[in-house]
């Protein structure tokens, strides 16, 4: 028969008993929260320079346990329009752009705009469905981006039993992200550009005379110095031999004539 357990090892174990329960739950709120977060709608961008064209793709994970997102709704800027839009094919899915007057005209990369895209919508067909504890991607091809800065893009996010789920929260820098945050990336500026030289001329920074740049090596190379010079002396040579050779033929066109 085993012999009873001591007291203090009893003890022990009715608290590591009351302890798993508390840390399992602990455990649970914190992968309650990391996966609350992750399940925002999110904008990932392929490029962020100020003037490029950007694939923007927008990660929709379903929140629901019991309904399935059936349709996505984002809304572009009229501030910083876009001068091109166009989606990427979603098997399953029906894609539309809205477009819509701005309410002042912008230019953009040398172009007037007074009409844009202002919505893109992604619409399931019947039967499909992102369904609970899974997520879908959708993307644009959105561009030239406009100047460096924040680019909000509000969603909207239905499911298949009604419910509407808005992501239009505006993120603060450095403060805590909002319950139902906005889809946003930052524009980053253009790397700065550089020249090559050439061999056609351009003025001065006087303006006062033209100068030519030189896409290979300049005059002060020695050993073009030294291939000139050795042309020079073999034209000297040249010369100095036809001479003698035209006085011999005198000389002897001479002798003849007197004999």
């Amino acid at each position: 028969m085993t012999p009873p357990i001591p007291m203090p090892r009893r003890a022990r174990a009715r608290r590591l008993t009351r302890a798993i329960p508390a840390t399992v739950a602990a455990a649970a709120l914190v992968l309650l929260g990391q996966s609350t977060a992750d399940a925002h709608v999110r904008v990932q961008p392929d490029s962020t320079v100020s003037g490029s064209f950007s694939a923007l793709t927008f990660r929709v994970p379903n929140e629901s346990a019991t309904a399935g997102t059936v349709e996505l709704a984002v809304t572009l800027p009229t501030d910083t329009p876009f001068l091109y839009v166009s989606t990427k094919p979603v098997p399953g899915w029906q894609a539309g752009i809205t477009e819509a007057t701005l309410p002042a005209p912008v230019v953009v990369g040398g172009t007037t705009v007074t009409k844009a895209a202002r919505t893109v919508t992604w619409t399931a067909d019947p039967g499909v469905q992102i369904g609970p504890g899974q997520y879908q991607e959708f993307s644009i091809s959105a561009g030239p981006l406009p100047k460096p800065g924040t680019v909000q893009l509000p969603a909207t996010q239905t499911y298949s039993d009604g419910t509407v789920t808005t992501w239009d929260q505006p993120s603060p820098p450095g403060g805590p992200e909002p319950e139902h945050p906005a889809p946003a990336f930052v524009v980053t500026a253009a790397p700065a550009t550089t020249t090559t030289p050439t061999t056609s001329p351009t003025m001065s920074p006087t303006g006062s005379a033209p100068v030519v740049a030189a896409s290979a090596g300049g005059g002060d190379d020695p050993v073009a110095r030294g291939l000139a010079g050795v042309g020079l002396l073999a034209g000297l040579a040249a010369l100095a031999v036809a001479v003698s050779a035209r006085r011999r033929r005198s000389s002897a066109t001479g002798t003849s004539t007197h004999g």
